[in-house]
């Protein structure tokens, strides 16, 4: 790569935040001793924002969701962070919470993660994920399967906003008639609620 021209292969990516990783595949370098250089004078003069360790942002203002999804990975934003935008839980949530291979609480930047582990096959399944720019997030009939799933017993307040057709498409996934019968005993109850 050219002389000078590192920071600009940053700045023209369409990512938000990068992992050293990103870094030494975008230069094109094997020598991560240089990047590291590098990433530190960058950081130093305020031309990137780090993050924390391993992880670099073009300035402060960087996807949250994204950083999310980078910490561990695979890994896809679901349970209460959807759950609250689809309008299926009322009460606010600061973590954001994510599927990923393990679990862990941690705080990046002020901002609190919550990484639940789903089992493999339904972490690697892309049923019921978009994919928004650089990051993949739960529809909000996958967050609903994953919280039944993962905790059991949940309120939900409102149920309505679920196409209960892909909840039932989706329900195979898990391989849990615990989980069926919930589904179908929440489907009943909404029915009878209009």
């Amino acid at each position: 790569m050219r002389k000078g021209s590192h920071l600009g292969a940053l700045l023209r990516s369409g990512k938000t935040v990068f992992s050293s990783r990103d870094i030494d595949l975008l230069w094109g370098g094997a020598d991560t001793s240089k990047n590291r250089v590098k990433l530190h004078y960058f950081v130093e003069r305020g031309e990137l924002y780090r993050i924390r360790r391993g992880f670099y942002a073009k300035d402060r203002e960087y996807n949250r969701l994204e950083l999310a999804t980078r910490i561990f990975t695979p890994a896809y934003v679901s349970f209460e962070t959807v759950l609250t935008r689809a309008g299926l839980v009322f009460q606010y949530y600061k973590s954001i919470t994510v599927a990923t291979y393990l679990s862990r609480e941690i705080t990046c930047d002020g901002q609190p993660f919550r990484f639940r582990k789903v089992k493999d096959t339904v972490l690697t399944d892309p049923s019921g994920i978009e994919v928004s720019g650089e990051f993949s997030m739960a529809t909000a009939e996958r967050a609903f399967l994953d919280t039944l799933h993962l905790i059991g017993e949940y309120h939900f307040d409102n149920l309505s906003p679920l196409d209960w057709e892909k909840v039932f498409e989706l329900v195979p996934l898990y391989g849990n008639q615990r989980l069926r019968r919930a589904v179908e005993a929440l489907y009943r109850q909404s029915q009878q609620s209009k």
